[in-house]
């Protein structure tokens, strides 16, 4: 194989990496900004008052249904794919590629703690950070044992919960915590809204105890992803691809209908809500989330193989490509329109507000990350990432010439060399 067609194999691969990663990232905007609406504060008394609470409904209904826990699980297993590519590479160079490695996740840890202490309490990155050393135990296991682990892990909390949860009880009280806080963001105070901030993010770190178990799963799943190579754009991929994404909708769907019928089933058979099958039905619960993440994923990857609709889905690779950058943006964004320290728009426009909310942001965020990536090789915090992983300034400027070892080292630009700019967090 000549060294073009390499690079432009590698250069496809990135890309549909890239362009799922912004896909999910839209799913996730859209959830988050539910928060940082501030309409998720609000009792269902205030969201019944709104003018827009017919439609809210609906939006809820739909958005529980087709992006609630689905987004995240997709974000959840490129992350993994990620660090199943930082893994490999960390192997193949020994104790030095494992350092290198332990930087990156602690450096991920750091602008996570920062996230989440001083933006946004439901920042998601610290989270991927502590996980990410949680997989180091993991990269010599088997396939097998990799794929297993992450089933397992992923539907691990039920079995867990009656051990756990006695240990918090009475200590939070969550109608009163989202009063307090939807009264601190918003305040013009920015001390107020911080120390609410703080207090949301360590109430939210110890009630969602099962989110460790939630990502570290997804994780290992997307690892498993990378050994084998389901991330490639291949001809061998496609049917394998397609069997994934029959399993996982079917399998999706049916525990989703479970969860809509489980009132009923309780209802009608009490001892279904206690022991072990409790467990049971609350493991299944666990499954509709995940398989369907699952499929969104693989079909996205089998669409991308068709050439009509990768030209249609590549607009998203750019947008990916900063998925750090435009995560922690949408934060920033969404605390300007609507904390009170900022234009204080609040959850007054209810389900119509978040959604409105998210196709701009998302518009304005692929527009930026084109242009933007056409002058620079990385976004800016995926810039600050590498900067702070390898201790040494890396180019940021296309066409910038950087001197390390006394060696020149330059950039061109990745349409015209066939060769990508940026090092995301996928690999």
């Amino acid at each position: 194989m000549q060294v073009d067609d390499v690079l432009q194999q590698t250069h496809r691969r990135h890309e549909v990496i890239d362009a799922l990663r912004g896909f999910a990232l839209i799913g996730v905007c859209m959830v988050n900004l539910a928060s940082l609406t501030l309409y998720e504060f609000l009792d269902t008394t205030r969201k019944e008052a709104l003018a827009t609470s017919g439609f809210d409904a609906i939006a809820e209904l739909v958005v529980a249904w087709m992006v609630n826990v689905k987004f995240i699980t997709i974000f959840s297993l490129l992350f993994g794919l990620g660090f199943a590519l930082q893994l490999q590479r960390a192997s193949s160079s020994g104790s030095a590629g494992r350092w290198t490695y332990l930087k990156r996740i602690l450096v991920l840890i750091v602008i996570g703690a920062i996230h989440s202490c001083f933006v946004w309490w439901g920042d998601i990155l610290l989270t991927y950070g502590v996980v990410g050393l949680l997989m180091l135990p993991f990269s010599h296991v088997s396939d097998r044992a990799l794929l297993i682990s992450g089933i397992a892990i992923a539907l691990l909390p039920p079995v867990i919960a009656p051990y756990v949860r006695p240990l918090l009880t009475g200590l939070f009280d969550q109608p009163v915590l989202y009063a307090q806080s939807l009264e601190s963001f918003s305040s013009a105070n920015w001390g107020d809204a911080l120390r609410a901030n703080i207090a949301m993010a360590g109430w939210a770190r110890v009630s969602n105890w099962a989110l460790v178990c939630f990502v570290l799963g997804r994780f290992l799943l997307g690892y498993w992803a990378g050994r084998k190579g389901l991330h490639l754009v291949t001809a061998e991929n496609y049917p394998v691809l397609r069997q994934i994404f029959i399993g996982a909708i079917g399998l999706g769907l049916a525990a989703t209908t479970l969860s809509h019928f489980q009132p009923a089933i309780l209802a009608a058979w009490p001892a279904m809500d206690m022991g072990t099958p409790r467990i049971l039905m609350r493991m299944l619960l666990r499954v509709g989330p995940l398989a369907i993440g699952i499929a969104y994923a693989a079909g996205f990857v089998l669409l991308f193989c068709r050439a009509a609709w990768a030209r249609r889905l590549r607009v998203l690779a750019p947008f990916g490509r900063m998925a750090l950058t435009n995560y922690v943006t949408q934060s920033l964004m969404g605390i300007a329109l609507f904390y009170g320290v900022g234009l204080g728009v609040g959850p007054r426009f209810g389900m119509i507000g978040v959604l409105a909310a998210c196709a701009s942001m998302v518009a304005l965020q692929m527009w930026w990350s084109r242009v933007w990536l056409l002058h620079f090789t990385h976004g800016p915090l995926e810039w600050v990432w590498r900067r702070f992983t390898q201790g040494s300034r890396p180019r940021l400027r296309l066409g910038e010439i950087v001197v390390r070892n006394g060696s020149a080292l330059g950039n061109n630009h990745p349409a015209r060399s066939g060769k990508r700019g940026n090092m995301s967090s996928s690999e």
